[in-house]
C-alpha cells in the first residue's frame, strides 16, 4: 500500500485521525512513521503531554506498518516505556515489524519529540485476523 493509499485507508481510524489528530507520514513494507501535533487537547493535568496520547501515537503507528486491506491485525499485547516528558510541539512514531508470522506479528515502535529525545518506546504482539 502506498501513502495516499495508506491515508485513505486510516482515515476510518477516527479516534487517531480526527480526535487525536495524528498524520501518518510514511509507510513501507512492516514500517510506518506518524506525527502529532502537540496542543491543549494532548496534555494532563500536570501541563505534560498525557500518557495515553503518547500511547494513541505509537498504537496508530503499528496499525500502519502491521495492516492492509487484505491482512488486518490487531493489537493483542503492548508494553510502553516512558523516558522523558516531550520537548517541542511534534511528537513522531516510527514502528518497525521486527518478526512477521503466520498468526503473529511482532513490533518495536520508537517516540521521539521535536529535538529528537526519545520519548517512549513500545513493544507488542499483533495477531492477524
Amino acid at each position: 500500500m502506498n501513502l495516499d493509499e495508506a491515508r485513505e485507508f486510516f482515515k476510518k481510524d477516527v479516534f487517531a485521525t480526527k480526535t487525536a489528530g495524528i498524520v501518518l507520514e510514511e509507510v513501507g513494507e512492516g514500517y510506518a512513521k506518524c506525527s502529532l501535533e502537540v496542543g491543549p487537547r494532548h496534555m494532563n493535568a500536570a501541563g505534560s503531554v498525557m500518557g495515553g496520547a503518547i500511547f494513541t501515537l505509537a498504537d496508530f503507528s503499528l496499525a500502519a506498518a502491521t495492516n492492509t486491506p487484505e491482512k488486518l491485525t490487531v493489537t493483542t499485547t503492548s508494553e510502553i516505556s516512558y523516558f522523558a516528558s516531550p520537548k517541542g510541539d511534534r511528537l513522531y512514531s516510527e514502528c518497525r515489524v521486527l518478526k512477521d508470522g503466520k498468526r503473529n506479528c511482532f513490533t518495536e515502535t520508537t517516540v521521539t519529540d521535536s529535538e529528537g529525545r526519545i520519548v517512549a518506546k513500545v513493544s507488542a504482539c499483533g495477531t492477524h485476523l
